[in-house]
């Protein structure tokens, strides 16, 4: 009996993970990918209303807390038009979502926070049900991964302390 249920668990996991995925690497880098997945399509967006698609491209491991296109929905219409209209505020909040290196979802649950591109910090906490945080956004699908880097979607946008 032992041996079957084994057997069983071995093929499901087997089953479970589409070929050659465990080992190959991703050869798309943070920007290719986040416009590969529709719920990002509105940060990509930004991301090149801001001019910040090479940043995002370049071969720096970079760790991206990718707001959705529904974290996005929440943001007030009139401090979405601000960001439109003035590039350099839209590039300082889209840089707080940037951390230099590659912070696996292993890797953020063992810090209490990383300093931004943007240059302020964000922290990061577990709570109840092992449910991640960076700043009041919880992250929704962790360790999406580039050939740069890694991204973590997120159901908030995050605003630098400065605004």
């Amino acid at each position: 009996m032992f041996k079957r249920m084994a057997a069983l668990a071995i093929a499901i996991a087997v089953l479970a993970v589409p070929a050659g995925v465990a080992s190959a690497a991703p050869n798309k880098d943070i920007v290719e990918t986040a416009a590969g997945a529709p719920q990002f399509s509105t940060l990509v967006s930004l991301v090149e209303d801001a001019g910040l698609v090479n940043a995002l491209s370049g071969d720096a491991n970079l760790t991206v807390f990718a707001p959705t296109n529904a974290a996005f929905a929440k943001v007030p219409k009139k401090t979405l038009n601000a960001l439109a209209a003035d590039k350099k505020m839209l590039r300082k909040v889209l840089l707080y979502h940037v951390v230099a290196g590659k912070l696996t979802a292993a890797k953020v649950v063992k810090r209490s926070g990383a300093k931004t591109l943007e240059g302020s910090r964000v922290t990061f906490t577990v709570k109840k049900g092992g449910k991640v945080f960076v700043n009041d956004a919880r992250v929704i699908t962790p360790d999406i991964r580039a050939s740069n880097g890694v991204v973590h979607a997120i159901n908030r946008v995050l605003l630098p302390p400065s605004m």
